[in-house]
């Protein structure tokens, strides 16, 4: 759905981005993170078609951002690091003035208006003047600009600033209903352990670069198990060489064994059956998953 090639974006004495070339697949969520500075912003500006880079090209469900923007914007929601609405109006009439400024006809306005209103939980706050909202309310009022019109794109950088860890929560789950739905993400937040909740692949920025790019959701293709023993881990593995074709010892140290796991479902339930069959003293088994924050700090469990 969206190819960036070669990108190249200068502010005065400063590079923000550098040859950046990636390609996102439909109905993904990706996580777009890196430190400060990184570069972040200025690439979501560019594949929001709101700011042109120096050179390289941007082409979003076959459309190029320069030659097309308004066809990038129609099927486009963003949210930006700023609010953009009208501090007079109120949370309704913002959202409708918004529905209407990407083609929404005036007979479904308002079907669309009260499903977003109701996205974001703000039914309490329908007719309450957007400049006298709290910070969090505001924040959750420009996430629903960003998909009262149901885009087929959105990218969102800092979502969930401002908000309160149950609307954070509550963040997560819609992402993944709008995803399910078949929207495309793009979200940029420092908040790592967030992003795992819902995205399903992960963007690295450094300086301007891409320098990583991995799929979450399938990061850890087999399964790792710690396990820890009433005796020395060591007197056991022999035994273990039964199973074989199910594991690969990948450690083991005074009572601790640490497992690499093949098997579908069914053989995962398995699994502490067949150790205590070996006879193994099994006191604790525990499954140990990718962080986040690990992938992106490239350590392993």
């Amino acid at each position: 759905m969206i190819i960036v090639e070669n990108l190249v974006y200068e502010y005065p004495g400063k590079r923000a981005l550098e040859n950046v070339s990636f390609s996102l697949e439909a109905k993904t969520i990706t996580a777009l993170v890196g430190p400060n500075g990184a570069g972040k912003t200025t690439l979501i500006r560019c594949l929001a078609a709101l700011t042109q880079p120096f050179s390289g090209k941007i082409t979003i469900s076959g459309f190029d951002t320069l030659e097309n923007p308004r066809e990038i914007h129609h099927d486009l929601g963003y949210l930006s690091d700023f609010y953009g609405f009208y501090d007079e109006l109120s949370v309704e009439q913002n959202l409708s003035y918004f529905a209407w400024s990407h083609g929404i006809p005036f007979q479904e306005t308002q079907l669309k208006v009260d499903k977003a209103i109701s996205r974001l939980q703000l039914e309490a706050y329908r007719s309450q003047a957007a400049g006298t909202l709290s910070r969090g309310l505001k924040q959750r009022l420009a996430i629903a600009q960003a998909i009262v019109h149901e885009p087929k794109l959105i990218i969102l950088d800092e979502p969930a600033s401002g908000l309160d860890p149950e609307a954070r929560i509550h963040l997560s789950a819609l992402f993944v209903e709008l995803n399910q739905a078949g929207a495309t993400l793009i979200v940029s937040s420092h908040i790592l352990a967030e992003l795992e909740d819902y995205c399903t692949q992960m963007l690295v920025m450094r300086e301007g670069k891409i320098t990583d790019f991995q799929q979450i959701d399938s990061a850890t293709p087999t399964l790792i198990y710690k396990v820890t023993l009433s005796e020395p881990s060591e007197h056991y593995l022999i035994k273990l060489s039964a199973l074989s074709n199910k594991i690969t010892i990948l450690e083991h140290q005074a009572n601790l064994l640490t497992l690499q796991y093949i098997g579908d479902d069914k053989n995962q339930a398995n699994l502490l059956k067949d150790l205590i069959l070996l006879g193994l003293p099994v006191t604790e088994i525990t499954q140990i998953k990718h962080r986040l924050q690990d992938l992106y700090l490239g350590k392993k469990p």
